[in-house]
């Protein structure tokens, strides 16, 4: 896990090594900054086998594109109502890793000191025949996940 962008965020991991810490550090978060059409439509990740459940805060607003202005003070309420602290490993996943980049840079200027980013997302970028899929996403990698 390297940083990138100076030391804007601690850095994008691969979906695999995100689960493995997930799995073995027990303050570790998955943070899906997805809309809530994303995570009805498309899916959201599994965390049960591992005793967990993932924090859902949509980043920006599905049907105008802008960043909800109180993102961090709503991140901050789920982690508190967990019991999360600024010291505790936070993935920040996204479709393809863009938006979730963004919001792991936030939390970092806001004061938590481990905010990874999924580097492929849930589903990763469009291919040449513009489909979803990437290999080193969540759902291409076969994690655990379901859709309503």
């Amino acid at each position: 896990m390297s940083g990138s962008e100076g030391s804007a965020y601690a850095g994008d991991v691969s979906v695999r090594i995100a689960w493995d810490a997930l799995a073995t550090q027990p303050t570790a978060v998955l943070v899906d900054v997805r809309s809530k059409a994303e995570w009805v439509l498309v899916g959201v990740p599994v965390l049960s086998s591992i005793g967990k459940a993932p924090v859902l805060v949509a980043w920006n607003d599905f049907g105008t594109g802008q960043v909800i202005p109180d993102f961090i003070d709503r991140l901050s309420a789920a982690l508190n109502e967990r019991g999360v602290g600024q010291d505790a490993s936070l993935f920040f996943l996204c479709r393809s890793g863009n938006r979730s980049r963004h919001a792991a840079i936030a939390a970092t200027v806001a004061g938590y000191a481990e905010c990874f980013n999924l580097e492929h997302g849930f589903e990763g970028h469009l291919d040449s025949t513009q489909h979803r899929g990437t290999p080193g996403s969540w759902k291409a990698e076969g994690l655990p996940w379901e859709q309503s």
